[in-house]
């Protein structure tokens, strides 16, 4: 593996990892919210749909730096 090759895989993944984690967290929370029936699937669902949740109000909710 070529040295620009290694460059462009760590790129790709330190620009698309994290969306893509929330992105399949909340796909396994909807899928789990529609096919639970209470007990375990239930709290999957919250936590899974929770966590992305959690995240984009942390972010949203920082200070914007001044311009």
């Amino acid at each position: 593996m070529t040295a620009h090759h290694k460059t462009q895989h760590q790129s790709f993944w330190r620009m698309w990892g994290w969306p893509i984690v929330l992105g399949l967290l909340t796909s396994i929370g909807l899928v789990s919210a529609l096919f639970s029936d209470g007990g375990l699937g239930d709290m999957l669902a919250w936590a899974a749909l929770g966590i992305p949740v959690a995240v984009c109000a942390w972010y949203g909710w920082r200070r914007s730096p001044e311009r």
